[in-house]
């Protein structure tokens, strides 16, 4: 059977972005629908995801929501359980909540470790099993993990958040390990250094900047939605014998010293 550019489409395919309130989620959100799926978006605050999905509606996306907190394991089960049976089959998931706490390694507060283990590395097992019962069930589905470059490299005051993502990109590995006998193709998206809220503080910092676009070689900050190309391709049928790999969507920070 010859190549089909239709299979980088995702018309009606349901795609549940986790943390896509804001941010990088959102935005991912907004890529997958352009190529025609239905997005589900999450946040703990229903008013916010429900605010989110309405503004994405009225771009012409079509969007649902599905409201928890990642880090809460009873309530996700019970959240992605009730929207399964009432709304339709995800076949799609990206795991993309996440958040980062800054310090020296030998000052890291347990308890910001903790936190940062709970929704960084704990929701992607979480969310995912909740999610892959389903897949399994039905023999087919797709899961991105948001890892980082952080997955490869460390920097200082960030060791905890590289752990968690390396986590990720191994967690990933392991999926396509068990899942892929059931359809399911599990693969990890990395990005570089994008202009996000959550560091905004990098962004603000003249000398970082500087260094980073001397670091990059493509000589810049990423744009967000410069990773959408890479997710509706790993959400795609295109990707569909591609599994337990991690795409680095970076201009080429890891692949130079």
């Amino acid at each position: 059977m010859s190549f089909n550019i239709n299979s980088f489409q995702l018309n009606g395919r349901r795609a549940l972005i986790t943390g896509s309130g804001k941010g990088i989620g959102l935005e991912l959100a907004r890529g997958l629908g352009a190529a025609g799926a239905i997005v589900v978006i999450n946040d703990r605050n229903r008013e916010k995801a429900q605010a989110v999905a309405a503004q994405l509606r009225e771009e012409g996306i079509s969007a649902e929501t599905a409201v928890f907190d990642v880090t809460d394991r009873a309530q996700l089960f019970a959240a992605i359980n009730t929207f399964e049976a009432s709304s339709g089959p995800i076949e799609i998931l990206v795991n993309n909540a996440g958040i980062q706490r800054r310090a020296p390694l030998e000052d890291y507060e347990a308890n910001d470790w903790h936190e940062l283990m709970r929704v960084n590395l704990d929701g992607v097992f979480h969310v995912s099993q909740a999610v892959a019962r389903h897949m399994i069930a039905r023999g087919r589905g797709k899961i991105i993990n948001i890892c980082s470059v952080q997955s490869e490299l460390a920097r200082p005051s960030i060791a905890p958040y590289a752990a968690s993502k390396g986590a990720v990109k191994m967690l990933t590995k392991g999926m396509c390990a068990e899942w892929a006998c059931h359809g399911i193709q599990a693969n990890g998206l990395a990005p570089g250094y994008f202009a996000t809220e959550m560091n905004r503080a990098l962004v603000d910092d003249q000398a970082f900047s500087q260094w980073l676009c001397k670091r990059t070689p493509a000589g810049r900050w990423g744009k967000v939605e410069e990773l959408c190309g890479a997710a509706v391709f790993l959400a795609s049928p295109a990707s569909d014998f591609i599994n337990g790999q991690t795409i680095f969507v970076d201009g080429g920070l890891t692949s130079v010293v």
